[in-house]
């Protein structure tokens, strides 16, 4: 589980010691990336040998980060407290050009009654 500021964001359905009082929705982030000529050279260069090739890797987790960051920004906006059952999902429409979206579901929180 992660905390972006105050707001809780987990793959989780529910946090522990805190009841869901509400569903705002479902959140997201999209972002549309595609890794430029210069990278996309490199990288195209590079995959001719096995490996990780991070040039590509950088571009995947600066688009996961800043969808992440869109969906936090909507969950915020809608007075939620955190973000559950977050999931990432990753599209390619065109040929180098791919969609990364984070989405979850939007909830206010309140701690759970003492057992």
């Amino acid at each position: 589980m992660a905390a972006s500021r105050s707001l809780i964001v987990t793959t989780a359905s529910d946090i522990d010691g805190q009841r869901t009082v509400r569903v705002l929705g479902v959140v997201r982030g999209i972002v549309v990336r595609s890794p430029g000529v210069a990278r996309g050279i490199l990288g195209g260069l590079r995959s001719l040998f096995q490996g990780n090739i991070g040039v590509y890797e950088d571009v995947c987790e600066t688009a996961r980060a800043q969808a992440h960051d869109r969906m936090v920004a909507q969950a915020e906006q809608l007075g939620a407290h955190a973000v559950i059952t977050m999931r990432y999902d990753a599209t390619e429409f065109m040929s180098g050009i791919t969609e990364v979206l984070a989405y979850g579901t939007a909830v206010t929180l309140a701690p759970a009654p003492a057992s």
